[in-house]
């Protein structure tokens, strides 16, 4: 028995939907999503805010997205127009659910996933992610103004930085960490006790614990065991979720992850098609859970992949997969997994890192 949980944005998909909307929407609004990004990572990792947890950037764009004029009915029409496929989700997706069951976690609003679902033929009931009903809430124009000139203060910051073994504020530069207490100030204080600050009360982003929790939801569903579960990410919205089914004795995969999904997960795989997730179930489920530990590595974890290969291609997988896969294969594109277990090799990690940018895009790619 063995069941697929699986992140949408990065092991699925190319898009950062978030991000998009906002580069869409607000005027330099990429610049101003990737420095909310950078402080939601700050406090999620950080300083572990309490009450906080990563992948809350989702909520902290809203009331400004808001503001910009973003409609339920734009969200939806923008998922649909700007979805990106990552090669080989196309194939997968649609026959997922007849060979195992299987699930999609995402921190993505409901309206990509509804796009995906649209597209794919996933049932959309298989899909834990973030519910937003953005319409339902007014908005006075004194706060549109204010929402807009914050936009455009936060826009002109300077990217927030900190070393790794950065522990609090005092640990930033003097200039980060004006920026931190001022951000702090128009989250927690202004934005706040506004109106339209009610988004940032009942919005709860799928991130973080959230994304553990709904692991334990889709359990109920199957009646399946945690080390029955693979579970697939890529982001710091990932790490509860990977430590879980690390812990647990399933497998934990980072798929071109970064630092943080990487220290989080047992295997790394760094591919440009998404058909070797499902090569990988084929072989669990024909072989145990344990059957990535039986293959010959390198001394940095790197697995032998022609032999790899082959047994995948002789698992039970549907076919259209492993013909996709052996497709990569006779085309020698990148396809490479590692066993990381009890290793987080820091080279591994930067070439991980290096893979996300390629396939993401690097502004999307840098995101936490």
């Amino acid at each position: 028995m063995i069941q697929l949980n699986m992140d949408c944005e990065g092991p699925l998909t190319q898009n950062d939907n978030a991000f998009e909307l906002c580069q869409e929407f607000i005027p330099n609004g990429g610049k101003f999503f990737s420095i909310v990004s950078k402080y939601d990572d700050f406090l999620a990792d950080v300083i572990k805010k309490p009450g906080y947890k990563a992948g809350d950037t989702l909520r902290l764009v809203l009331p400004f997205l808001k503001a910009f004029g973003v409609t339920n009915n734009k969200m939806e029409e923008f998922s649909e127009k700007t979805l990106i496929l990552l090669s080989g989700t196309e194939i997968m997706l649609p026959i997922l659910n007849s060979f195992l069951p299987s699930f999609i976690i995402s921190t993505s609003y409901k309206p990509y996933l509804e796009a995906l679902c649209k597209l794919t033929s996933f049932p959309i009931e298989n899909c834990f992610c973030t519910e937003v009903d953005i319409d339902s809430y007014q908005i006075e124009d004194s706060e549109v103004d204010r929402l807009r000139h914050w936009a455009d203060e936060i826009a002109k910051m300077e990217m927030i930085e900190w070393k790794d073994d950065a522990k609090g504020i005092e640990d930033l530069e003097p200039k980060h960490q004006e920026s931190v207490k001022r951000l702090d100030d128009i989250f927690w204080n202004e934005l706040y006790d506004m109106e339209i600050g009610r988004l940032l009360k009942d919005i709860k982003p799928v991130g973080g614990v959230e994304k553990a929790i709904s692991i334990e939801k889709s359990l109920e569903r199957t009646g399946f065991s945690k080390s029955n579960v693979v579970f697939v990410g890529d982001s710091i919205t990932d790490c509860q979720a990977l430590d879980l089914v690390s812990k647990a004795g399933g497998v934990a995969i980072s798929f071109n992850g970064n630092r943080y999904a990487i220290r989080n997960a047992d295997y790394a795989i760094l591919s440009e098609n998404t058909c070797i997730i499902g090569g990988i179930c084929g072989l669990l489920k024909s072989q145990g859970m344990d059957a990535l530990k039986r293959f010959k590595k390198e001394s940095n974890g790197r697995l032998h992949m022609d032999e790899l290969l082959c047994e995948i291609l002789k698992s039970d997988a549907p076919e259209a997969i492993l013909k996709e896969i052996e497709r990569c294969r006779e085309k020698d594109e990148l396809l490479e997994i590692y066993n990381i277990q009890g290793k987080k090799d820091e080279s591994l990690i930067k070439k991980s890192e290096e893979v996300r940018r390629m396939v993401r895009g690097h502004r999307i790619g840098e995101l936490g």
